[in-house]
This record gives structure tokens, sequence and C-alpha cells, in this order.
């Protein structure tokens, strides 16, 4: 105890400054630490530094998540006596608040993994999940039980989740329910829902939540991408009628998105570089979309430190592939310890402002989306509520609840998600653009899963229609996603095997080529696999059932045996017709092919284009770098190859002449125009059974086929390596689709029957 005291006073006294005797001192590290876990510090254990305390998954540091270093080298919120800095088991809500049921087991507390069953009472009918578990997020599995029966009201039982108190048991027309927390728990989303004449209640179910309860990427990505991917998927008039706020423009609209991230003293690195690779992803995906959003980009503290100037974009002073760079490269010297949340939003209100200004009568199809990654801890500045409320009531066009506000309300969304140790919710929650919370506040215990979240959001089911997207970060996991479109064709016909790849180009279509096949194959001698298990991304494929194939009337392999070319290929492609679709998920997607209006729209043509301007994007080098896959075990590689197009290519085809089987000297007769010619310096050359896959070239983070793998001069593939690289003399020679585009659009252009749905082809 006099030890204690002792070294207090030293302490104090070496920390004396000569101005005024003011104390300043650093901070120690006695009596900081956490039973179970460890802690980070922002700045060392200089003054201003921030004290965070990390625990494993399902735990929480408790009773402090963060502490900071004062003036006088001590930490704000002294350790307690009784009851010392540790780790903590993850609780979850009381979830006896179940009406007209039963909820098993009856404990007094609800930790990590504690399972409970719910039990209707006679009469009453079970909604929601009838077993849950306590997840390590501080959430119960499942959605929340609810025991109803036919009262004949208008709206069904909204139920009580877990944790919670509802004032309110009549649920007709306008009659209102209302929630609060209990104990120490706080609300998240919507306090308040009225019931409907369409009977469906207000707002968003509410949830009460711990300190320590966040929200999982999953969970984020199923409310905000459900939000943001229909702008960017179908560029149609506005839907009311649709579950859920959906991010839409008009085809005439304007998309305009505001982001920000939170750079102050009390965000840790670790968060906004989360949030700038999280931006970063987010931006790349929209940029495969052939929407074009103008951005507004800014980190900020006690002030806004810009990034990129949503003004210039209507100025035509920035390139859309600088942005990424902006991001990347935007660096802030040093941190402040100030935060202003409301110079943000003013921010914000002067460009949407001047963006009125400009656009005149045009500006009521303009839709805005603004971003806020937050602590919600501002200390200058005052509220932002009052400048955010200006932006609603500008975007909204003044109009008043009483005045179809809904329609406009479609053209604003606020999205909040609170970063940081310790997050102010309620300052949060009242930022986004519905007031209530619900769908548009994310509590985020750490973003770093937000680049795979954000990319989520655009890779489902609903967005089928979007040939050649790929996911970019699943190459550790894989590369089912990554070239979500690859085939396998298998032939087998009295014991002969022959392998082949392909690739998906509608959900009832694979592209092969047509050497796969003899003119004894049949369908039922022909196989495919291709995984379209969604979720599944492990390599292990599913096996399709083929209806028929077709070859380009054309291929004739033997047609030149008189000339001294034992095989010709020209012509050699061949398309694969499924008994059924395949199932379009992140494992399964059809590459985009060329001169249809989808790669137009993937390629960002707008307005009518044509399959000239597709080719002049595509092979706009006289040396264009071209990709191609080969097999390897349960998977693929890709393989790196340079078409030689225009003056180069005649220098490239001249080596077709030295090809096994070819006698003739006419090189006219080996090599027509329909033909990419690969191979030479550092190329790779392709092995036996790469025949028939994609000849590809990624744009943005889309993917087009411009060929098919046809032959090749000279085998020098070995078993165990087939990633061989091409020899002064070696060629590949690939089917140019853009010379084929007759055949592909009489089958898969098609729209006099209906088997399939047609692709759209371009009319020139």
């Amino acid at each position: 105890m006099g030890l204690s005291v002792h070294w207090s006073w030293l302490t104090a006294l070496s920390c004396l400054l000569c101005m005024g005797g003011e104390v300043r001192c650093d901070c120690t590290e006695e009596k900081i630490q956490i039973q179970g876990g460890n802690y980070t510090l922002t700045k060392q254990l200089t003054i201003g530094s921030l004290l965070i305390y990390h625990c494993l998954e399902g735990y929480y540091p408790h009773p402090y998540l963060t502490r900071s270093c004062k003036a006088d080298g001590t930490w704000t919120k002294p350790p307690r006596r009784y009851d010392p800095q540790r780790c903590k088991v993850v609780e979850c809500p009381d979830p006896f608040v179940l009406q007209y049921g039963n909820v098993s087991p009856p404990e007094e507390r609800y930790f990590v993994n504690n399972e409970t069953t719910y039990e209707c009472y006679s009469g009453y009918t079970m909604r929601g999940s009838s077993k849950r578990v306590c997840l390590p997020n501080g959430k119960w599995s499942g959605s929340t039980p609810i025991c109803s029966r036919d009262s004949g009201d208008n709206c069904a039982d909204p139920g009580i989740p877990a944790g919670a108190s509802r004032t309110g048991n009549i649920f007709g027309i306008d009659d209102k329910v209302k929630y609060s927390c209990n104990g120490k728990l706080f609300l998240v989303g919507s306090k308040e829902r009225v019931c409907q004449e369409n009977g469906q209640w207000t707002g968003k179910e509410p949830a009460c939540y711990y300190r320590h309860t966040y929200d999982t990427s999953l969970e984020v990505s199923e409310a905000f991408g459900s939000a943001i991917k229909d702008s960017l998927t179908t560029l149609e008039p506005l839907d009311d009628t649709q579950d859920g706020r959906k991010i839409r423009i008009s085809k005439n609209g304007t998309l305009n998105i505001y982001i920000a991230v939170d750079i102050s003293e009390s965000i840790e690195d670790a968060h906004v570089e989360s949030a700038r690779n999280a931006i970063k992803a987010l931006i790349s995906k929209i940029s495969s979309f052939s929407v074009s959003p103008n951005y507004e980009i800014v980190f900020f503290s006690s002030e806004v430190f810009e990034v990129v100037n949503i003004l210039d974009f209507f100025d035509n002073k920035i390139e859309p592939n600088t942005i990424l760079d902006k991001v990347h490269n935007f660096k802030v010297d040093g941190r402040n310890t100030g935060t202003d949340l409301n110079a943000l939003f003013m921010r914000f209100l002067e460009r949407i402002s001047i963006i009125k200004l400009r656009a005149g009568e045009g500006f009521k199809e303009h839709r805005h989306v603004l971003m806020i990654f937050s602590d919600g801890a501002y200390n200058m500045g005052g509220s932002p509520e009052p400048t955010v409320a200006k932006i609603k009531n500008m975007v909204y066009m003044n109009q008043t609840a009483g005045q179809k506000t809904e329609s406009r309300q479609d053209y604003l969304d606020i999205y909040v998600f609170g970063i940081g140790a310790e997050i102010f919710d309620e300052d949060l929650q009242r930022l986004t653009a519905v007031g209530s919370g619900g769908d548009h506040y994310f509590r985020m215990k750490g973003i770093g899963d937000l680049e795979k979240t954000f990319d989520k959001i655009i890779d489902e089911e609903e967005v089928q229609g979007l040939c050649g997207l790929y996911k970019n970060y699943e190459v550790a996991e894989g590369t089912r996603k990554r070239y979500p479109w690859w085939a396998v064709v298998t032939i087998q016909h009295e014991g002969v095997l022959k392998n082949c790849l392909g690739s998906l180009v509608t959900p009832r279509f694979i592209l092969t080529a047509a050497h796969c096949f003899t003119f004894e194959t049949l369908p039922e001698h022909v196989k495919v696999e291709i995984d379209d298990a969604q979720g599944r991304g492990n390599g292990e494929s599913r096996v399709k059932k083929v209806k028929t194939f077709r070859l380009h009337p054309n291929y004739n392999i033997t047609a030149k045996v008189h000339k001294g070319v034992k095989e010709f290929y020209d012509y050699d492609v061949a398309l694969i017709q499924l008994m059924d679709d395949v199932k379009i998920s992140s494992n399964a997607r059809p590459i985009c092919i060329p001169c249809t209006q989808e790669t137009s729209g993937a390629l960002k043509l707008v307005g009518k284009s044509t399959c000239m301007q597709q080719e002049q994007i595509l092979f706009k080098t006289h040396c264009e770098r071209l990709n191609f896959l080969t097999k390897t075990g349960g998977t693929v590689a890709a393989k790196e190859a340079h078409a030689k197009l225009g003056e180069t290519r005649g220098e490239c085809i001249k080596h077709a002449l030295g090809a096994p089987g070819i006698t003739t000297a006419n090189l006219s007769d080996v090599v027509t125009d329909n033909f990419l010619c690969t191979g030479g310096y550092r190329d790779n050359i392709a092995c036996q059974g790469d025949s028939g896959g994609a000849v590809f070239k990624d744009y943005e983070l889309r993917t087009i086929q411009v060929g098919v793998v046809s032959w090749g001069t000279t085998d020098l593939c070995k078993q165990g390596n087939r990633l061989v690289e091409s020899e002064e003399n070696s060629r590949d020679f690939h089917t140019n689709l853009f010379r084929v585009l007759p055949f592909l659009k009489s089958i898969l252009g098609n729209d006099d029957q209906d088997e399939y749905v047609p692709l759209q082809f371009l009319s020139d």
C-alpha cells in the first residue's frame, strides 16, 4: 500500500511541467491487462492514446470495451477492485417474452451455444423458429417465434423479439405497436410499427442488442445487398410494390453515391484500412454494371478530407477508372482526436444543393445513396440531425407525410455502418433515411469481411441476367467462383474416352469445340459436368443430362485431306443443349459472348451498339492479351497467351505449316480468317484436354469469351506440368467467335421456340 502511494507521488512529480505546474504524463501498463484476452493501443502509452480490449469469438471485454490515456498519466475508467477486466462469455437476450407459449429450458441467463425450444399453447399456431441457438455475435439464430391464431385482424401478430417489451395487442388497420428493450439492452430497428391496409406492418422488426452484439457480414449482405443490387441490374422505373426498399434508378436517372470514412483516433487503423478495402471492392463491383454512378468519397475527423469530388463527374474532370487509385493512394498525415459529423453532412448537403441547381427539373431523376462508416462519437460541430433533415427535405422536395412522401423517399438512402470499439448506436440510427434504423443501420464488430460482403451483394440468383460476373478473391478457396462458367465435357463411346472443356454461355447451353465429337457420337455418349450447387464451390461437379448437340454446319475435319491437310479445323465450334437449365449462382454463371446486348452492357456501351464496337474494344491492339484454362485435378488453372492481330498475324500463322499432318505449302489451306493465333515468346501453350475451352478476356470485373481452343502445332505438355510455355515456333489456333456468329445466333438467339430463353444478339 505504502509503495503504491509512494510510486503515485513520484509519477506525478516526474510529470510536472514548467508551464503553470500543469501535470502531463504518459500512461503506464500497470493494471490494464485483461484476463483471457489482449489489448491494443492507438498511440502507445502517450496522452490521448485509446486502449482497446479484444477477446476471442464468443467472448467480450468486461466491464470496459476501451479506456483512454488522460493528460495526468492515468487511464479513464479505473480498474474495479471487485470486478477486474476480463473476457466474459457472450450473452443473448432473454427469450422468455413469448406470448401464448412455452420456452424451454428456463434459465436465468443464456450464453453462446445455449439452445432453446418453443411450443405454443393449444389453439395457437407457431410462426418463426421452434428451435434457436445463442450465436457468438449475441443474437439468436433463426427468426422470432410467434404463437398466434386467426383473430380476424388485418395484420398478423408482429411478435416480441427476445429481450423486448411491447405495448399494443390489437392489429387492425392503423393500429400501432411500440417496442422497448429490457435491462441494459438497447433497441435497433423500428420502435413503432403501424398496421397498413395491405396487411403489412411499417418499418422493420426491431431487435434488442447488448453492447457486445453485432451484425455479421452475411446479415449485412442480405439487408444492404437486397437494397442495392436491383439498381445495378435493371434500369427500370421505380416499383413501389416490392418488398423492402430497393436502390433503383429510372432509365434516364442518375445515381449519386456519397461515401465517408471516419478516421478520428477513436477508430483503429485496421478498421480504416478495412473500410478503404471494402469501398474499393464495392466500387469495383459496381463498375461491372452498365450503371456508372457519380461518387463523392471523403475521409473525415475534425475536418473533411476530399478523395473524390462528385462535381468533377458533372464537369467531366475525372476518369472513372482513376477512382480506385485515388481511394487506394489517399493518405492523411496524422490522426485528429476531434470528430465533426455535422461538417460531413454539411459537405454532402452542399454537393446535393449544387447538383440540384445544375440539374434543374432533371434533379427529380437523381438517386442519392449516402454510406457512412463511423462510431458516431462526434465531439464538435453539434448534432448532425438538423443537417440530415435538410438533405431529406431537399431530396423529398418539401413533401410531407401526407403528400405521397413515399415516392420521393425512394430517391434517398442513408446507410450507416457502425464501426469501432465503442459505438454510439442511438446517435447513428437517427441519421438513417428511414429514421427508424431498420436495415439501414448496421452494427459491425469489424469490417474486414465487408469486401466479401459487398461482393455477395451482386452475386445472387436475382442477377442471373448478367453474364461474365465472377469473384476475384476466391482463389485461395478454389477457382470455381473465379471461373464460374467452366464445364467439363466427356465423350465416351465403344471404350474410347475423350475429354474436353466447355463454357456455359446460357443456362441451357455449353459452348465447346466440334472436334470433341465424332460422326458416331450420340447425346447419350456425352456427359457435362458443372458445379451449380450454390454455396459449395469445392470443385465437386454435378453431371448435367444432354438433350442434343450441334456442330457448325461447315465443320468438316477431312475436307482438305486431298490438299495435304490431314485434319482441317475450320469452324471448329459446337453447342451442347442441356435437358434443364443450370442453376445460376456464384458457382455457375454464363460467360459473355460477342455481339449480344448482354455483352454491350458488360462493355458499358450506352445506347445502340454494334458488333464492330465490341470487337474494337476487345481487340484494340496487335498483340492482345488473352487467357484460356487447363484442367488440373478437380479444378482449373489459367494460362496466358497473346493473340497476334493485324500486321503481326502473318508472322504467327505461318508456323501452321510446320504442324504434323501438314504437307501442303499453301498456308490458306491450313489457316483461314476464322482463327486467332497465339504462341511464341512467353505465351502458354494448349495441352490435350484444353480443347473446347473458352479463350477469354476480362473487362474490369466481367469476362467475355472471344474464342474456343481448337488445335496447335506442337504438343509440349508433360504429365504433371500443364502450364507450359511456347517454344519459338509452336503456335495455337483458336476459333474466333466473331467469325462464327451466324451459327451462334441461329441457336442461342432463336426466339421461334419456347424451350429456353434466347440471347439478344445485335442487329449488326
